[in-house]
């Protein structure tokens, strides 16, 4: 029987990246991949101003880190985004996927054999 497989997207403030990173390499997540992407959540931006005129900002840079895991539990990679990232509102989301398959190019491995 194979390992269950599961994708993790955590949407964070870009300020909380570095310390995420480093804690999840310490549960043991080998590899990521990050994006710079925008987004708004419940508060829907905020408002500026800029030389007397004001300026609605409706999406807010956000950092998605992605990770899939067979070996190390998603409730602990969960665990540790919330201990890291905190519970401010805007803090972030963590999606969970279940992963039907993984395939290494260079090798033809699958499964979580890929993974490693």
């Amino acid at each position: 029987m194979s390992e269950k497989i599961s994708k993790i997207e955590i949407v964070i403030k870009g300020s909380k990246f570095e310390e995420l990173k480093d804690a999840l390499n310490e549960i043991g997540i080998t590899g990521m991949t990050v994006t710079q992407v925008l987004g708004c959540g419940m508060q829907k931006g905020k408002t500026e101003f800029y030389r007397g005129t004001e300026y609605k900002i409706d999406l807010l840079p956000k950092v998605k880190v992605e990770v899939v895991v067979s070996s190390v539990p998603v409730d602990d990679v969960v665990r540790v985004a919330q201990e890291v990232v905190g519970t401010e509102v805007g803090s972030g989301k963590i999606f969970v996927y279940d992963v039907s398959e993984v395939i290494r190019l260079r090798t033809g491995e699958r499964g979580s054999a890929a993974l490693s």
